[in-house]
């Protein structure tokens, strides 16, 4: 099951000519794609177009009348070679996935794809994952478009503008035979607005047709002499022809005065912060009417050399916004104005920072001293404004930061993968630290605190290939950690298969949740929901053991910590050869929550007896240690502070956010740490007999502890 659903939202994918779409940028995008007429789409979900797969995979009935082709791809790669159906024929088609970890996936497809040319166009949907909210690598998708001459476009955060690029990429593709990329970042997939919708269109051109009349043009597979005919076309033909698209369709656009000492060039996805930051230095308003030109580019690669040279020649100083690292835009326009003889100043990451997110406050900051440096009369009489940064050096600011500890991100309440990190101290107390290759996916949080475990992390699946040097005789074997997603992404062949191939003496752990829950809860090939449009259910364990595999554990339960410590000593101790594969299955409880909890809520409501177990700790047996929280990490195990004055530390204890999965429980037991954890049973809508038993047990406790209260000695005072 996916993170939502959006069955209601995407009915509004079936609005005609001339009515209004109200919705975020994510549906805009859908409801453009459809507009665009495209044949089939794909993609793999990742931050920030996660949405996107889930709403193409809700709309599966709307593009099936349209007669659109829709499946989620096994990975980036699987994606990109989807769009070579749009080589041969002119069939629209569209991928999506998040870059640029996804980019570096599917580069030898789209190289391909980009040599050969497309006849039908061809548009790729980049989710631009960048600052610091991200969960990748700082790269950008800007250095593989220049590498590998495809077309960049950064839509303004608007949705009319958004939706034109997605029908004018399909266009400047076929225009210029050139495979488009479509930067959208997560201000744009999330923000809200309106547009005039146009009517859905079938495909001019269907898969049908295509499948039933095969074509073949040998100059259009990438192999010698063609490729180097195919670059000399790439030069020649296609670069100039998505210039002139460009220039005739003014994809770009202009804001502001026609005539200013200074400007600003800009990438179109950070259009809005630009126009708050101008806001702010009262340079602008809030409907958009700026004193300071702007010239915005919704494409940002191919460069329009014309319009930069119209747009800067005048000017006393242009500044460049361009997030991200290295300055691309801002070196091509210094080349392009010094060729020319112009001797505009050209400013950007000498007064913006080299790298990181540029929201608002590092904008104002960065564009007032370009403002200060330039035309100092533009600013007035405005006083300066604050740095935010110096809240930060407020004394008392830095007082708290040293008594409240830092909140990084970690496994969700409930967990199923936390005691398979308990276990994994537990052995390590036993048998010593051993070499962690980590992978992607929630069980990357297992290298921060309570657990710090795990030294790398390489790729999607790649767990067990980073660990493939350590390959020899040594006292410990490495252990590595994968999840399902990354084990269907590329785990099985890159990483056990390897291991196989190759006699590997390690561990793998295979961390199965039944979903891709770190991209949002997305049905895989091992989920084991029965999914009506999915194969589902394929046993990882038979995959293995399909690729070589001899010694394969299956733990069906991971809450079951000594049957964990237990699997993973014998791993680590056998003198059985080649991988050690151990899969550890437990549904993500983020999705059982969000699949149970409406069902429980409905049964409470229609007065059906339903119980829901609960843990707590007895602060009484308790003796304020707090192994178990070292050990779990539950965000639901706090302390709390009791009267009893023979304790000096607050006891342990679990608030309202317990979901019973009984972890805490099973790692005090397995830890022999202390008989403090009890179950306790919340029955809603009881029966009569429940009643009666309440009765029974309170009348017996009472008596008990009146009888205990009477044989307590007391000293006279």
């Amino acid at each position: 099951m996916a993170e939502r659903s959006f069955a209601r939202e995407v009915e509004d994918l079936k609005l005609g000519e001339g009515e209004i779409f109200r919705g975020e940028g994510i549906l805009a995008i859908t409801k453009a794609l459809l507009q665009s007429g495209v044949s089939y789409v794909g993609g793999y979900q990742g931050s920030p177009i996660s949405h996107l797969m889930d709403v193409l995979a809700d709309a599966k009935d709307v593009m099936e009348d349209l007669g659109v082709h829709f499946e989620s791809s096994a990975s980036e790669a699987t994606a990109a070679a989807m769009l070579s159906a749009s080589v041969m024929y002119p069939v629209r088609g569209a991928v999506t996935w998040k870059s640029t970890a996804g980019t570096n996936v599917a580069a030898d497809a789209l190289s391909n794809l980009s040599s050969s040319g497309v006849t039908g166009g061809a548009l790729i949907v980049i989710g631009e994952d960048y600052g610091e909210g991200s969960s990748i690598m700082q790269e950008r998708s800007h250095a593989y478009a220049m590498k590998s001459q495809m077309w960049l476009l950064d839509p303004r955060p608007d949705l009319p503008t958004v939706v034109r690029m997605v029908e004018e990429g399909f266009e400047l593709s076929e225009a210029s035979s050139t495979p488009v990329m479509l930067e959208v970042r997560i201000r744009t997939c999330h923000v809200h607005g309106q547009f005039v919708a146009k009517a859905n269109r079938k495909p001019a051109f269907t898969l049908k047709e295509a499948v039933e009349n095969p074509v073949r043009d040998v100059n259009r597979i990438v192999l010698p002499p063609a490729s180097f005919l195919q670059e000399k076309d790439k030069l020649e033909r296609r670069w100039p022809a998505a210039v002139e698209f460009v220039k005739s369709r003014k994809l770009n656009e202009l804001f502001g005065p026609e005539t200013a000492e200074i400007g600003i060039v800009l990438q179109g996805g950070m259009y809005n912060n630009v126009m708050r930051a101008l806001q702010l230095l009262g340079l602008a308003d809030v409907y958009g009417e700026t004193a300071v030109p702007l010239y915005v580019m919704n494409v940002t690669y191919p460069l329009i050399e014309d319009e930069l040279v119209a747009f800067c020649a005048s000017k006393k100083a242009v500044v460049v916004v361009e997030e991200g690292a290295p300055e691309y835009i801002e070196q091509a326009l210094s080349t392009i104005l010094r060729r020319r003889d112009i001797q505009t100043r050209v400013s950007g990451k000498d007064v913006l920072p080299m790298g990181g997110e540029y929201t608002t406050p590092v904008l104002t900051k960065g564009l007032r001293q370009f403002v200060e440096a330039n035309a100092r009369p533009l600013l007035g009489n405005q006083p300066p404004l604050p740095d935010p940064s110096g809240v930060l050096a407020d004394p008392k600011v830095k007082a708290l930061a040293e008594v409240v500890p830092a909140r990084p991100a970690g496994f969700c309440v409930g967990c199923p993968e936390r005691p398979i990190f308990a276990a994994m101290k537990l052995v390590e107390q036993e048998l010593g630290r051993h070499h962690v290759s980590a992978d992607i996916g929630c069980h990357l949080f297992s290298i921060l605190p309570p657990f710090n475990i795990g030294a790398t992390t390489m790729g999607y699946g790649l767990g067990p290939a980073s660990a493939s040097a350590f390959n020899v005789e040594a006292d410990k074997r490495p252990i590595s950690v994968m999840g399902d997603g990354g084990f269907w992404h590329n785990g099985l062949n890159s990483s056990v298969g390897n291991a196989v191939f190759n006699k590997q003496d390690g561990v793998i752990l295979v961390v199965d949740n039944y979903y891709s829950a770190a991209t949002g809860g997305q049905d895989i090939l091992s989920s084991r929901a029965l999914n009506p449009r999915r194969k589902t259910n394929n046993s990882i364990v038979a995959a293995v053991k399909g690729v070589g595999a001899t010694w394969v554990r299956q733990i069906d339960r991971t809450y079951d910590v000594g049957k964990m410590r237990d699997t993973l000593r014998e791993a680590l101790t056998t003198d059985a050869p080649g991988p050690k594969i151990i899969v550890a299955s437990s549904e993500c409880m983020l999705n059982k929550q969000r699949r149970v909890k409406p069902l429980f809520a409905k049964a409470v409501k229609d007065g059906r007896r339903v119980v829901r177990e609960k843990f707590g700790v007895d602060e009484d047996v308790c003796t304020g240690d707090h192994a178990c929280i070292r050990l779990s990490g539950c965000p639901s195990l706090t302390v709390k502070h009791t009267d009893d004055p023979l304790k000096d530390d607050p006891v342990a204890a679990i608030d309202e956010n317990c979901v019973g999965c009984g972890n805490c429980g099973e790692v005090a037991e397995a830890a022999v740490l202390c008989p403090s954890f009890y179950k306790a049973e919340v029955v809603h809508n009881p029966t009569r007999w429940d009643l009666l038993l309440d009765r029974v047990r309170g009348t017996v406790i009472a008596w008990l502890q009146r009888r205990r209260a009477a044989r307590r000695v007391v000293f006279a005072e």
